[in-house]
This record gives structure tokens, C-alpha cells and sequence, in this order.
């Protein structure tokens, strides 16, 4: 198994609290990769929230390429971040030549277009430049967006935080989201590392998705050029929550209907049961086949937990009005939170979706019982 921790607060914080939190949660994880997702970002980030921000790794030649293909867009830099690493890398991790955080401006001929228009083509910029590096073997890109920040690499979580220096405040975020592990499941990397994310939706996962190859299938045929990639069998449930809030227009309530629809029976008393019943059968290969337990962010900034009907894998809640953590094991709260009422953490069943919104104030819990929020 692998452990997450992601945190919410009102105040940015250095991700050096959720490395920690990870740290302390090693016993469930093998030390072989990190991945950070930073979001609603401090620093010189926080007032430039409309920016698209690049984050990848990059060798020198692919640094000029991207210099040259970003400019012919017309893409100009509007800052920077330069992570100067020591010669020698710790043991286990690459030695990289750019991790590289710029934001840019967008392209003059951008300003007339739709923000929806905007995230298209952003979507496209960031895959085409993936394609690029692959077929190079000299770029990485893991997020292209606005008041995004992605981090990715091989190795100890904590040796991986130190030798990249992330304990700065232009790398501070209000929203942090942390997976420990390199995926094992299929050759390493760094494209299968949690967290995942498009359009403004992030999630992770722990757990094994045996029901991967119908649902990737689904995903390819709705003709949406963001759902690809697929080194893990955890990406689909990313790419679940863009189809089902974004493309269905549905809310975070029905996700879970999506990926865990209720038996038949249940669905027959259930006060959106003719809605929930027709969404399960056109969203039947959307089924996943767990034991999960699913972090995710929205939009919004909003942040959720929830389970499969298996509950196999841990997760608790916790936190105190500002600031909030979503962790694999208490002791990861106890690390970031102490200071919480621990009578009230909470540890969602299999019918339970948890929240903590962008007020940052409570947790709100909606089951799968619950009527239909975001019914069309």
C-alpha cells in the first residue's frame, strides 16, 4: 500500500507539512517516490492566480525546445522558480539537469477567447509538449494551469523534499496534496505518480483498480483529448471526476454513484432513485473494482475523501476551522494538526463522501442515501 495526506488551510503553508505528515506514515509505504500538487498557491504565485504555470522536469536540450515551441505560441515568462539541487543526488534519486516552475503570459491572440476556450487549449499545449518529450526523452510536463504547481520524482519522500529545497515561500499553498510511492504495478514512472490532474480536478489514490482496462476504454471514447496517459490504473479516477462533474454537470454527490453505484434494491426507495438508476446503467463501465480510498480536489479548492463498498484501505479526516487535513493514518494528522479536538476526526464508511469546501470551516459529509444535490 502506499499513504496520502493532503491538507487545506487559510494561511499557505511550506509542503514540507505534508513530507513530514508522509514521514511519519512510512511504515505504510515504500519510500520509492513522492508527488506534490500545491494549489490556491502563497508567495509571488498569489497574485498572479489567472497565470498558467508550467511544472516539469526538463534536460538542457529540452529546455531550449520548450523555449522555442512556448515562444512561437507566444507565450512570455512572467516568473520563474530555479531549483538548484546539490551535484550528487540522495541515493535512489535521479540526477535531473531543470525542475522547472515558470508562469507565463498568455499569448495576445488568447485574450479574446473564452476562459473555457482558454483551458482547452491549454490542455493541448501541455499534451502536445508531453508527446514532445516523450518522443525525446528530454521533457516532462505534469500540470500546465493556472494556480497549479506539480512535483514528481523518485525516491524517499523526505530525502526528495530536502534535496529539492521545497521548504521556500514561493513554494507555500493553502491547498497540498501528497502521495507516498512510486507505482508498482507497472514499470516506474513518473507519469504514474499520484497525484493526477486536468482541467482544475486533482485526485489520488490508494489502492488497486482491477477494473482499469473497461474503464480506460470508456474514458477514450468520449472524445476528450485529456483523458490519456493511463500508466497507472489510478488516473480514471481523475478523469471520473472531470466526466462526471464537468461533463455530466453533475456535483460531488454523484461522483461516488458514478465510480460505486448502490445495489438495485437500495436505488428502488431511494428519493433520486429513477436518476441514480439511469445514471448508473449509462455509467456502467465506470464501475470500479476497489479496495480504494480516493483524495480529490475540485475547482473550487474544495477537498474530499471517500471509499469504496470494500473499505480495505485507511482514511480519516481532521482538522479545526482554517485548516483541515485528509490523511492515510491519524498519526499523519497528529503530525500536521495537533492541536485539533480529536473526538471529532472522522473516518468515512463505504456510503460516505467527506468535504471541507473553500471556506475551510467544517467537514460536511453527504451519503450515497442522501437525494441528489446537482440533479439536471
Amino acid at each position: 500500500m502506499c499513504r496520502l495526506f493532503a491538507i487545506t488551510c487559510d494561511t499557505p503553508v511550506s509542503p514540507m507539512v505534508a513530507i513530514e505528515a508522509m514521514d511519519v506514515m512510512r511504515e505504510g509505504h515504500d519510500g520509492s517516490g513522492v508527488g506534490l500538487f500545491l494549489r490556491d498557491l502563497g508567495g509571488p504565485f498569489d497574485e498572479m492566480k489567472d497565470a498558467p504555470i508550467l511544472s516539469g522536469i526538463f534536460t538542457a536540450a529540452g529546455l531550449k525546445r520548450l523555449d522555442h515551441y512556448m515562444m512561437d505560441l507566444g507565450f512570455m515568462t512572467k516568473y520563474k522558480i530555479t531549483i538548484k539541487t546539490p551535484k550528487i543526488p540522495p541515493e535512489g534519486v535521479p540526477k535531473r539537469t531543470n525542475y522547472l516552475i515558470r508562469a507565463y503570459e498568455y499569448p495576445e491572440e488568447w485574450e479574446a477567447l473564452s476562459e473555457s476556450e482558454k483551458r482547452d487549449r491549454l490542455t493541448t499545449t501541455r499534451l502536445t509538449l508531453r508527446q514532445m518529450g516523450e518522443a525525446e526523452k528530454d521533457m516532462m510536463v505534469f500540470s500546465f494551469w493556472p494556480d497549479v504547481i506539480m512535483l514528481k520524482e523518485i525516491g524517499d519522500p523526505m530525502a526528495v523534499g530536502r534535496y529539492l529545497g521545497i521548504d521556500r515561500k514561493e513554494l507555500q499553498a493553502r491547498v497540498i496534496m501528497a502521495q507516498g510511492r512510486q507505482n508498482t504495478n507497472y514499470a516506474i514512472n513518473l507519469y504514474a505518480c499520484h497525484p493526477f490532474f486536468v482541467q482544475g480536478y486533482a485526485s489520488m489514490t490508494n489502492g488497486e483498480n482491477t477494473a482499469f482496462v473497461p474503464i480506460k476504454e470508456y474514458l477514450l471514447s468520449r472524445d476528450f483529448e485529456g483523458y490519456t496517459g493511463y500508466q497507472s490504473d489510478s488516473e480514471v479516477f481523475t478523469h471520473i471526476l472531470h466526466y462526471t462533474l464537468k461533463q455530466l454537470g453533475l456535483g460531488i454527490d454523484a461522483y461516488k454513484h458514478v465510480i460505486t453505484p448502490l445495489q438495485d434494491p437500495d436505488l428502488k426507495n431511494h428519493p433520486s432513485g429513477a436518476f441514480l438508476s439511469q445514471l448508473k446503467q449509462t455509467c456502467r463501465q465506470l464501475i470500479i473494482d476497489g479496495p480504494n480510498c480516493v483524495i480529490g480536489c475540485l475547482p473550487d479548492h474544495s477537498l474530499f475523501m471517500t471509499q469504496d463498498r470494500k473499505k480495505l484501505r485507511p482514511g480519516v479526516v481532521g482538522g479545526r476551522p482554517g485548516r483541515w487535513a485528509f490523511s492515510s493514518e491519524i498519526c499523519g494528522l497528529d503530525a500536521a494538526i495537533p492541536d485539533r479536538d480529536k473526538s471529532k476526526d472522522f473516518q468515512p464508511m463505504h456510503l460516505d463522501t467527506a468535504i471541507v469546501g473553500p471556506d475551510r470551516q467544517e467537514v460536511t459529509v453527504c451519503s450515497q442515501t442522501d437525494p441528489l444535490h446537482h440533479q439536471p
